[in-house]
């Protein structure tokens, strides 16, 4: 196992399907399984293509930053930045887990809208 090119490859899957092509980040990144435990995505491959597809889209112009990537065994953490029209903004928190072959074969996520006012100087992110 390739700590780093899991890294790399966590980057490069949710970036190919964040900018509009799922089909090609789950042909390239995922395994024979994959396991979704984001409730607004359906289970598998088809329901994460779904889904990308349709946030494609509908907010064709959202973009994301890649904050930090952390690895521990075979998992991969993602700490992003995303913005959305209407300059909605988002810090999100990605869990990969990687099979014995370097595929991505199951998901966690949480996202928090970033608020206008903070109690406190420091960023999200």
């Amino acid at each position: 196992m390739d700590i780093e090119q899991n890294k790399q490859n966590a980057i490069a899957f949710y970036k190919t399907a964040y900018l509009g092509d799922p089909k090609g980040a789950v042909e390239k990144y995922i395994g024979a399984e994959y396991i979704q435990h984001n409730p607004d995505v359906a289970d598998g491959t088809q329901g994460f293509i779904s889904y990308f597809e349709r946030m494609q889209v509908e907010y064709p112009e959202k973009s994301i930053e890649f904050v930090r990537c952390i690895a521990e065994g075979t998992l991969v953490a993602l700490h992003t930045h995303q913005t959305w029209p209407g300059n909605d903004q988002y810090v999100t928190m990605d869990f990969f887990r990687f099979d014995e072959n370097g595929k991505i074969c199951e998901h966690w996520d949480a996202i928090q809208q970033i608020p206008k006012e903070s109690a406190n100087p420091n960023t999200m992110y």
